[in-house]
C-alpha cells in the first residue's frame, strides 16, 4: 500500500460506523442460503487461498455457512503441543506483531507508538500491578489463518471481563498509525492461574470482527449494550495446554501477558515471525 493509500485507509476508519458494519458482516457470514454462503466462501478462497489440508472438512463449500468455514476445526493431529511441559506454546496461527518486555506498564504497539497496561486491561489495579515489568506478545491473525484460539499453557480461569471500544482494523498499517489501538478496540480479558504462575489472554476485536467467543461463555460479542462488565466465571474451570479457549469469528489479535521473571521468550522471535498453534514461544523460568 502506498503512503497516501495508507493514510486514506486509516483516515477512513475514523469515520466509518464500525459496529454497524460489523453487524452487517455478522449476519451475512451466518447466512445458510446456499448461493449466498457459497459465493462468500468462493470469493474468500480466491482472494486469500487459505490452507484447507489440515481441516477436518477440507471442502470449503460443504460448510453450512461462511462463519462455520471461517472457524473450521482442524484434525486432532494437526497442531501437536511441545513435549516439554515448561514450554509456552503459541495459542494461535498468526504472526508476531510485537514481543518483548513491558517497560514499567508500557508496551510497544508499533514503531513510535506504545500504550499502557492500565488502558489495555481496563480492570482491577491488582492485575496491572502483577504484570508491570513483565513480558508481552502481540500476535496478529490474518484472514487466511486458522481462527480458533488455544491455551498457551495450562491454567484455571480466575477472572474475565468485557471492555467496549471501537473496531479499528488491527493490521500493521493501522497499528502504525492509530495511537493506543489495542486499548481503544473492543476486547475480552481473561486471567488464568496455574500454581504460582498467572497469565492473561486478551482477545482484541477489529473491523468486521463483531463476534468473539470463549468456550465457557459462548458468544461474548457483539453486545447490544456496550459497557464494561465482568463475565461469569465457573469455579474450578481448568484448561490444559492446547485446549481450545475461544474463537474469532473474523480475524484479529491476541495479546499474551506474563509477570516479571516468569518466562523467557524464544530469542529467534521478532516482529513478523509466523506462528502456528503449539509452536514454541517461550519457556518458564
Amino acid at each position: 500500500m502506498s503512503p497516501l493509500g495508507a493514510k486514506l485507509f486509516v483516515a477512513l476508519q475514523y469515520v466509518l460506523p464500525h459496529h454497524l458494519l460489523s453487524r452487517v458482516v455478522y449476519h451475512a457470514t451466518r447466512s445458510r442460503i446456499q448461493p449466498v454462503k457459497n459465493a462468500l466462501i468462493s470469493r474468500f478462497m480466491r482472494g486469500f487461498e487459505p490452507d484447507m489440508s489440515d481441516a477436518v472438512e477440507p471442502d470449503p463449500l460443504r460448510y453450512p455457512s461462511f462463519n462455520a468455514f471461517f472457524t473450521r476445526a482442524l484434525r486432532p493431529d494437526a497442531r501437536p503441543m511441545p513435549q516439554d511441559p515448561r514450554v509456552i506454546a503459541s495459542p494461535v496461527d498468526g504472526a508476531v506483531s510485537q514481543i518483548g518486555v513491558i517497560e514499567g506498564s508500557r508496551m510497544i504497539q508499533a514503531k513510535g507508538h506504545d500504550y499502557s497496561l492500565e488502558a489495555l486491561l481496563a480492570g482491577p489495579a491488582r492485575w496491572t500491578q502483577r504484570f508491570a515489568g513483565g513480558s508481552f506478545a502481540t500476535i496478529y491473525l490474518a484472514p487466511f489463518d486458522y481462527h480458533r484460539i488455544h491455551m498457551p499453557c495450562s491454567g484455571e480461569l480466575h477472572s474475565a471481563w468485557y471492555v467496549p471500544g471501537r473496531l479499528f482494523s488491527v493490521n500493521t498499517t493501522t497499528a502504525a498509525a492509530v495511537p493506543g489501538l489495542f486499548a481503544r478496540n473492543e476486547r475480552i480479558v481473561c486471567m488464568f492461574e496455574e500454581g504460582e504462575l498467572c497469565f492473561a489472554m486478551v482477545l482484541v476485536g477489529a473491523l468486521f470482527v463483531g463476534s468473539m467467543s470463549t468456550v465457557w461463555h459462548d458468544q461474548v460479542t457483539p453486545k447490544s449494550r456496550r459497557r464494561p462488565m465482568p463475565l461469569p466465571v465457573s469455579a474450578g474451570l481448568h484448561l490444559g495446554r492446547g485446549a481450545e479457549m475461544g474463537r474469532f469469528n473474523m480475524g484479529s489479535t491476541v495479546i499474551l501477558l506474563f509477570p516479571r521473571g516468569a518466562i523467557e521468550w524464544r530469542p529467534s522471535l521478532g516482529s513478523g515471525t509466523e506462528l502456528r498453534v503449539g509452536q514454541d514461544l517461550a519457556r518458564l523460568v
